[in-house]
Protein backbone atom coordinates (compact mmCIF):
# COMPACT_ATOMS: atom_id res chain seq x y z
CA UNK A 1 0.00 0.00 0.00
CA UNK A 2 0.96 3.10 -0.82
CA UNK A 3 -0.47 7.27 0.10
CA UNK A 4 -0.27 9.90 -1.84
CA UNK A 5 3.19 11.05 -0.73
CA UNK A 6 4.37 7.89 -1.58
CA UNK A 7 5.50 6.53 1.48
CA UNK A 8 4.69 3.05 1.95
CA UNK A 9 2.51 1.72 5.44
CA UNK A 10 3.43 -0.56 7.39
CA UNK A 11 1.95 -3.15 9.55
CA UNK A 12 2.06 -3.81 13.16
CA UNK A 13 0.27 -7.37 14.81
CA UNK A 14 -0.53 -7.24 18.45
CA UNK A 15 -2.21 -9.89 20.69
CA UNK A 16 -3.04 -7.95 23.79
CA UNK A 17 -6.16 -10.09 25.61
CA UNK A 18 -9.29 -9.34 24.34
CA UNK A 19 -9.05 -7.49 20.83
CA UNK A 20 -12.28 -5.06 21.86
CA UNK A 21 -9.75 -3.08 24.07
CA UNK A 22 -6.88 -3.22 22.03
CA UNK A 23 -8.51 -1.30 19.25
CA UNK A 24 -9.51 2.19 21.05
CA UNK A 25 -6.09 3.29 22.46
CA UNK A 26 -4.17 2.85 18.43
CA UNK A 27 -7.24 4.92 16.89
CA UNK A 28 -6.06 8.18 19.02
CA UNK A 29 -2.83 8.78 16.71
CA UNK A 30 -2.16 10.36 13.84
CA UNK A 31 -0.45 8.02 11.64
CA UNK A 32 -2.80 4.97 12.47
CA UNK A 33 -4.56 4.33 9.36
CA UNK A 34 -7.00 1.33 10.16
CA UNK A 35 -6.84 -1.30 12.94
CA UNK A 36 -8.39 -4.90 12.42
CA UNK A 37 -9.13 -6.84 14.74
CA UNK A 38 -8.75 -10.66 14.09
CA UNK A 39 -7.22 -13.95 14.92
CA UNK A 40 -3.39 -14.91 14.47
CA UNK A 41 -0.96 -17.39 15.38
CA UNK A 42 -2.91 -20.44 14.71
CA UNK A 43 -3.38 -23.84 12.62
CA UNK A 44 -6.58 -23.58 11.03
CA UNK A 45 -7.91 -21.72 8.23
CA UNK A 46 -10.48 -19.03 8.64
CA UNK A 47 -11.60 -18.99 12.29
CA UNK A 48 -14.57 -17.94 14.19
CA UNK A 49 -14.49 -16.55 17.69
CA UNK A 50 -16.07 -19.19 19.21
CA UNK A 51 -13.52 -21.52 17.52
CA UNK A 52 -10.78 -19.37 18.76
CA UNK A 53 -12.50 -18.87 21.95
CA UNK A 54 -12.30 -22.74 22.32
CA UNK A 55 -8.20 -22.77 22.85
CA UNK A 56 -8.47 -25.44 20.49
CA UNK A 57 -7.44 -23.60 17.07
CA UNK A 58 -3.85 -22.27 18.41
CA UNK A 59 -4.80 -18.44 17.51
CA UNK A 60 -4.53 -15.48 19.27
CA UNK A 61 -7.12 -12.89 19.67
CA UNK A 62 -4.79 -9.64 17.94
CA UNK A 63 -5.38 -6.42 16.61
CA UNK A 64 -3.41 -5.50 13.32
CA UNK A 65 -2.71 -1.85 12.48
CA UNK A 66 -1.93 -0.45 9.45
CA UNK A 67 0.30 2.38 10.23
CA UNK A 68 2.40 5.30 8.01
CA UNK A 69 5.95 5.14 9.61
CA UNK A 70 6.68 9.41 8.47
CA UNK A 71 3.96 9.90 10.86
CA UNK A 72 4.23 7.30 13.85
CA UNK A 73 7.32 5.16 14.18
CA UNK A 74 7.00 1.08 15.10
CA UNK A 75 8.59 2.14 18.14
CA UNK A 76 6.23 4.62 19.09
CA UNK A 77 3.35 1.86 17.83
CA UNK A 78 5.24 -0.50 20.73
CA UNK A 79 4.94 1.83 23.29
CA UNK A 80 0.90 2.27 23.03
CA UNK A 81 0.91 -1.51 23.20
CA UNK A 82 3.12 -2.08 25.92
CA UNK A 83 0.58 0.24 27.82
CA UNK A 84 -2.33 -1.83 27.26
CA UNK A 85 -1.15 -5.09 28.25
CA UNK A 86 -0.10 -7.03 31.17
CA UNK A 87 3.02 -7.99 30.17
CA UNK A 88 3.97 -10.70 33.10
CA UNK A 89 0.99 -12.78 32.42
CA UNK A 90 1.42 -15.58 30.90
CA UNK A 91 -2.14 -17.06 31.21
CA UNK A 92 -4.16 -14.35 29.19
CA UNK A 93 -5.21 -10.53 30.32
CA UNK A 94 -7.35 -9.87 33.01
CA UNK A 95 -10.79 -11.60 33.59
CA UNK A 96 -10.07 -13.28 30.11
CA UNK A 97 -7.80 -16.35 30.65
CA UNK A 98 -6.46 -18.68 27.95
CA UNK A 99 -4.04 -18.94 25.31
CA UNK A 100 -6.14 -16.98 22.95
CA UNK A 101 -5.97 -13.96 25.32
CA UNK A 102 -2.36 -14.26 26.14
CA UNK A 103 0.03 -11.24 24.68
CA UNK A 104 2.64 -11.22 21.64
CA UNK A 105 4.15 -9.02 19.53
CA UNK A 106 4.63 -10.36 16.15
CA UNK A 107 6.96 -8.79 13.93
CA UNK A 108 6.49 -8.88 10.09
CA UNK A 109 10.29 -7.68 9.18
CA UNK A 110 13.72 -8.37 10.91
CA UNK A 111 13.98 -4.29 11.49
CA UNK A 112 10.45 -4.62 14.18
CA UNK A 113 11.93 -7.79 15.76
CA UNK A 114 15.01 -6.13 16.68
CA UNK A 115 12.97 -2.79 18.13
CA UNK A 116 10.26 -5.06 19.52
CA UNK A 117 13.24 -6.80 21.20
CA UNK A 118 14.69 -3.93 22.27
CA UNK A 119 11.70 -2.00 23.57
CA UNK A 120 11.04 -5.83 26.00
CA UNK A 121 14.24 -5.27 27.30
CA UNK A 122 13.84 -1.51 28.13
CA UNK A 123 10.57 -2.61 29.94
CA UNK A 124 11.85 -5.39 31.72
CA UNK A 125 14.36 -3.48 32.82
CA UNK A 126 13.00 -0.28 33.79
CA UNK A 127 11.70 -1.67 37.61
CA UNK A 128 8.05 -0.91 36.44
CA UNK A 129 6.76 -4.10 36.79
CA UNK A 130 7.72 -6.76 39.74
CA UNK A 131 7.64 -9.64 37.60
CA UNK A 132 9.68 -10.40 34.70
CA UNK A 133 7.92 -9.74 31.12
CA UNK A 134 6.88 -12.69 29.44
CA UNK A 135 5.23 -11.63 26.03
CA UNK A 136 6.79 -12.88 23.08
CA UNK A 137 8.41 -11.86 20.26
CA UNK A 138 7.22 -14.42 17.45
CA UNK A 139 7.34 -14.03 13.27
CA UNK A 140 3.87 -12.60 12.17
CA UNK A 141 1.65 -15.04 10.65
CA UNK A 142 -1.41 -15.50 8.40
CA UNK A 143 -4.19 -12.81 10.05
CA UNK A 144 -7.98 -13.13 9.30
CA UNK A 145 -10.22 -10.65 10.32
CA UNK A 146 -12.94 -11.58 12.97
CA UNK A 147 -16.08 -10.89 12.20
CA UNK A 148 -18.14 -7.33 11.79
CA UNK A 149 -19.49 -7.07 14.98
CA UNK A 150 -16.15 -7.21 16.11
CA UNK A 151 -14.74 -4.30 14.40
CA UNK A 152 -14.57 -0.87 15.93
CA UNK A 153 -16.33 -2.93 19.32
CA UNK A 154 -15.77 0.39 21.43
CA UNK A 155 -17.63 2.72 18.85
CA UNK A 156 -20.35 0.47 17.92
CA UNK A 157 -21.19 -0.87 22.01
CA UNK A 158 -19.54 2.19 23.93
CA UNK A 159 -21.30 1.47 27.23
CA UNK A 160 -20.84 -2.55 27.30
CA UNK A 161 -17.52 -1.38 26.14
CA UNK A 162 -16.24 0.63 29.10
CA UNK A 163 -18.18 -1.56 31.83
CA UNK A 164 -16.21 -4.43 30.30
CA UNK A 165 -13.06 -2.69 30.21
CA UNK A 166 -13.25 -1.45 33.57
CA UNK A 167 -14.95 -4.84 34.89
CA UNK A 168 -11.93 -7.03 33.29
CA UNK A 169 -9.84 -5.47 35.40
CA UNK A 170 -7.67 -3.37 32.77
CA UNK A 171 -8.29 0.03 33.58
CA UNK A 172 -7.91 -0.23 36.64
CA UNK A 173 -4.00 -2.07 35.77
CA UNK A 174 -3.24 0.91 33.26
CA UNK A 175 -3.85 3.52 36.04
CA UNK A 176 -1.63 1.98 38.43
CA UNK A 177 1.25 1.13 36.44
CA UNK A 178 1.57 3.74 33.67
CA UNK A 179 0.06 6.79 35.94
CA UNK A 180 2.78 8.84 35.37
CA UNK A 181 2.67 8.54 31.63
CA UNK A 182 -1.30 8.81 31.26
CA UNK A 183 -0.92 12.46 33.43
CA UNK A 184 1.91 13.55 30.92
Amino acid sequence: MENSNDNKYELATFAGGCFWCMVKPFHKWDGVISIISGYTGGHTENPTYKEVCSDTTGHYEAVQITFDPSIISYKEILEVFWEQIDPTDAGGQFGDRGSSYQTAVFYHNEEQKKQAEESKKELDESGRFSSPIVTPILPAQKFWPAEEYHQDYYQKNPAHYKMYSIGSGRVGFIEKHWRDKNKA
